[in-house]
């Protein structure tokens, strides 16, 4: 399985290719981070986590599996949501996948 939800396998992280987003189930409440793609550019605009999940890392599997993605498909990352941007700036081995300024 893929590392961004190995750290805890009842998060099972899912790419929902359709909507555009990634998803877990929480309970009976949907965790996801939603992204606009175009061209060899993806942006990620929304990260929502159930108020019962948040604080457990959940976010940070969620923007793992997409930036993971992201890398897979040689994607620029334009991280439009607060929450990808910080995830990305505490973790410095993402900071390739930004737009040159």
């Amino acid at each position: 399985m893929d590392s961004a939800v190995e750290h805890n396998v009842e998060h099972n992280v899912e790419h929902n290719r359709e909507k555009h987003r990634f998803e877990a189930r929480v309970g009976g409440e949907l965790a996801l981070l939603e992204y606009r793609l175009s061209g060899k550019k993806i942006t990620m605009f929304h990260t929502e986590v159930p108020s019962a999940a948040e604080g457990k890392g959940l976010g940070g599997k969620l923007a793992a599996a997409a930036l993971g993605y992201a890398r897979a498909e040689g994607l620029v990352v334009v991280p439009q949501c607060s929450f990808v941007a910080s995830y990305i700036a505490r973790k410095p081995e993402y900071a390739d996948l930004l737009q040159e300024r």
